[in-house]
């Protein structure tokens, strides 16, 4: 083969030509930018409320990482209507959920209360923070595999990271609520924020949005209490909350005898015949 350059066809008159560049790719459509802007919001959203931890402003470090909860719980719902999920969406979800809820909370946490215990304050933070990281790692390495029951069965596997950053901050709602300062004790508020950290990596069955169906019959008084929950967190924010938390966590013991009934019901399934 020859080294001589390759060079364009020749134009009429003889003179050869430069080849035509190949035709670029357009850029993203709007549809599939949404998504991701917006999980970006909720990670701008979270870093904000570590900037309002460290000047003390609790209230607001903590009603930006709620913030970025709502944004993350909305980012998804958005790609899979407009059909815009891509490998990238999910990996920045990941990465912006382990700043936001891991991250933003064990230093709010931290700067809050436990601070005054240097040495179980910070682990406990680390902790925190870690467990999140591991279990969006965990996500990412499932994502695409076929054996998860949990999933399977409609639930899910630990507790979410959003939910997690919610009920690593109780003490701080009821501290709120009340003005009772055995809330803000260091060592309480550590051991509750390492539990937290150990359910979201755990392989406790908790429910998903997917499993909780409510019968055709009681759809309109949901939505009654969907807006009453939406009033009560304007009046009472505190107070509503740390309520959302503790039902939630009441809950845990429910999901984990459904997710047995279910598993039950599909062993059963499997070991009957063919025909």
């Amino acid at each position: 083969m020859s080294d001589t350059p390759r060079v364009g066809p020749k134009s009429e008159e003889g003179e050869e030509t430069l080849p035509k560049p190949a035709k670029t790719t357009r850029g993203l459509s709007l549809r599939a930018l949404l998504p991701n802007a917006i999980t970006a919001a909720a990670l701008a959203a979270g870093l904000t409320g570590i900037r309002f931890a460290i000047s003390s402003d609790w209230n607001l470090a903590v009603y930006a990482v709620v913030l970025a909860g709502l944004l993350d719980g909305v980012d998804g719902r958005i790609a899979r209507l407009l059909n815009a999920q891509s490998r990238f969406g999910a990996e920045l979800d990941s990465l912006a959920d382990s700043i936001s809820f891991g991250v933003a909370p064990a230093i709010i946490l931290y700067l809050w209360s436990i601070q005054d215990l240097p040495r179980l304050g910070w682990f406990a933070s680390l902790a925190f923070a870690i467990c999140a990281a591991l279990r969006l790692a965990r996500f990412n390495a499932q994502i695409d595999t076929d054996d998860q029951p949990h999933k399977l069965a409609g639930f899910l596997t630990g507790v979410p990271a959003p939910i997690g950053a919610a009920l690593a901050f109780m003490p701080f709602y009821l501290w709120m609520a009340t003005d009772i300062a055995e809330f803000r004790n260091p060592v309480f508020v550590s051991i509750w924020l390492a539990a937290t950290g150990m359910l979201m990596i755990s392989n406790v069955a908790t429910f998903s949005w997917k499993s909780i169906r409510p019968r055709r019959s009681i759809r309109l008084e949901v939505i009654g209490v969907f807006a009453l929950v939406f009033g009560a967190l304007l009046q009472e924010p505190w107070w509503t909350l740390a309520g959302i938390c503790v039902i939630y966590v009441a809950l845990m013991p429910l999901a984990l005898y459904r997710y047995g009934k279910i598993k039950r019901q599909l062993q059963d399934e499997r070991a009957k015949p063919a025909g």
